[in-house]
């Protein structure tokens, strides 16, 4: 029945070009898989015909469940047949000793060349399912590297007909691919760690473990991102268009060397729009403009918002291990309490401890009432009955209600005051602007240079000296520091037999050990444009 069944899938067999990929809607597709992947092994040390009891051989050993010779022998034979042609089978002569051997059906398989595709994407399909991706410090170096090679092979636009091609090729390809490593290596990561945040299938020890690592990972990925990110910025600026559009020649070119004749114009045409739109890829990922923020500063969001959330996330396995105490879970706790209790009356008394509505003097009265009340001294347990009559007021008893009907309080408009609070706000947003575009010292400056700053400038520029001279600590030479939205870099310098410096401002002066700073704009913020 398995072979009339496994017959029709292969008469169902797609003949467009995807017939290698049939097998996997096969019956017996974890077997063909196993034997797919034992051939793409003999192929990866250079064997190129297969004999099948290699094969027999290579499937016992990779940990799957037992099959017979028999099985793996039709695996090969079905696998060879033109529906799906996965592999090429032979006649297998070299071991023919006697004429019975002739009869005897031997064979050997080789990979076909449309099922050695297949199986490579199917390898690297199962490479990209199983990625959890890493934010690659390291690729940020490299990528420094190479660009600064870059920059130096084009600085002299005389020399540029002098330039070694191989090499300015070779480092082109070893960009695009550290660069291509860190954009998919980040995308894999930031959904590993949304779903982590999402606890699908979370460990709740193991997320506890873990956490302190992946939050003290992410910050130091953060911090090299905003650091390295700003070189990258600065040194794709320093690498001109014409000097741009000479490297991209130069690949083009290379890789068009290797075309088929009569194409050489079509592959070095395709290769420099593909280099092209990879390098305008790569700029648009360290460099932001007005219209677009880059990736490299959504990135850095992404990883900071992670944080906060991963704490949240402690947080809430946290409340669900000490069970958090909530007016739901309190209600609950008294209908158990009920359901408890033997008779009505002991549910009543319950009801009475709990809620406190019996007395009376929970009711709105009258004057009169409450004068009647006073002189008779009740207490809040008398009954009602024993209680002076209640004077109910006529328009309660009109209208159920001791409100008068009349027209409605008119809703307050508060456009102006609103307006108002936004013109101030975008006012000190602009005074902040400004205060931070004074303090920037376009280089390394001592303290005593700024001689004299106004009051937001000087309350601005204290925070950043405070938080710096914090991370220096008492022994170490040079600290960097970086506001909390990311906006300001500050590299602060200890200066050897260093004097006073005073800096004044309306408020007072400041004195203290002279240091040196250098205050500049991280890359893709607001400050960096207007700087630029």
């Amino acid at each position: 029945m398995s072979d009339v069944v496994e017959a029709s899938a292969e008469a169902a067999a797609p003949m467009d070009g995807y017939g290698p990929f049939a097998y996997l809607s096969a019956p017996n597709a974890p077997l063909y898989r196993r034997v797919m992947r034992a051939l793409m092994a003999e192929k990866e040390r250079f064997t190129v015909h297969v004999r099948p009891d290699q094969v027999v051989v290579a499937v016992e050993s990779d940990g799957g469940d037992p099959v017979s010779d028999e099985a793996v022998g039709d695996a090969l034979d079905r696998l060879a047949r033109p529906e799906w042609g996965n592999l090429l089978a032979f006649a297998d002569s070299s071991r023919v000793t006697a004429l019975s051997d002739f009869y005897r059906r031997r064979m050997l398989f080789q990979l076909s060349r449309q099922g050695e595709a297949a199986e490579r994407a199917l390898a690297q399909y199962d490479a990209a399912l199983g990625s959890r991706g890493a934010l690659q410090s390291v690729a940020l170096e490299d990528i420094v590297v190479l660009l600064t090679a870059l920059r130096d092979l084009v600085a002299d636009p005389a020399a540029r007909a002098d330039v070694d091609a191989a090499l300015a090729h070779q480092t082109l390809r070893g960009l695009r691919d550290r660069f291509s490593e860190l954009a998919e290596n980040a995308v894999a990561f930031m959904g590993s760690i949304q779903r982590t945040i999402d606890l699908h299938d979370a460990d709740v020890e193991a997320f506890l473990a873990y956490k302190e690592q992946l939050i003290e990972y992410l910050e130091r990925f953060i911090g090299d991102l905003l650091t390295r990110g700003a070189t990258i910025s600065v040194l794709l600026g320093e690498i001109p268009d014409d000097a741009v559009a000479f490297l991209l020649d130069v690949a083009a070119e290379r890789e068009a060397l290797d075309a088929a004749p009569g194409e050489a114009d079509e592959a070095y045409a395709r290769a420099r729009t593909t280099w092209l739109r990879q390098w305008s890829g790569l700029t648009d990922w360290f460099i932001s403009t007005r219209d677009r923020e880059s990736e490299a500063r959504l990135l850095r969001s992404r990883a900071r918002a992670a944080i906060p959330a991963l704490l949240a996330v402690v947080r809430t396995l946290h409340e669900k291990a000490g069970g958090r105490t909530d007016r739901t879970h309190d209600f609950v706790t008294l209908a158990t309490w009920f359901a408890a209790l033997p008779d009505d009356g002991d549910r009543h008394r319950l009801w009475r401890t709990a809620f406190g509505l019996t007395p009376a003097r929970h009711l709105s009265v009258t004057a009169p009432t409450e004068e009647a009340w006073d002189l008779a001294e009740l207490g809040s347990t008398t009954p009602w009955a024993d209680a002076p009559s209640v004077e109910i007021s006529p328009q309660l008893r009109r209208s159920g209600s001791y409100e008068r009907r009349g027209r409605s309080v008119r809703v307050t408009d508060r456009s102006d005051a609103k307006a108002m609070l936004l013109a101030r706000a975008r006012e000190e947003a602009e005074q902040t602007a400004q205060a931070r575009m004074r303090i920037l010292t376009n280089g390394p400056r001592p303290l005593s240079a700024f001689g004299t700053l106004d009051s937001t400038a000087f309350r601005l520029f204290l925070a950043l000296l405070g938080d710096a001279l914090s991370a220096m600590g008492p022994t170490a030479s040079q600290s960097q520091v970086s506001t909390s939205d990311g906006e300001l870099i500050v590299t602060l310098s200890r200066i050897d037999d260093a004097g006073q410096m005073t800096i004044t401002t309306p408020d007072g002066v400041l004195t203290g050990t002279d240091h040196l700073v250098d205050i500049t704009p991280s890359a893709g913020s607001v400050l960096w444009e207007a700087a630029g």
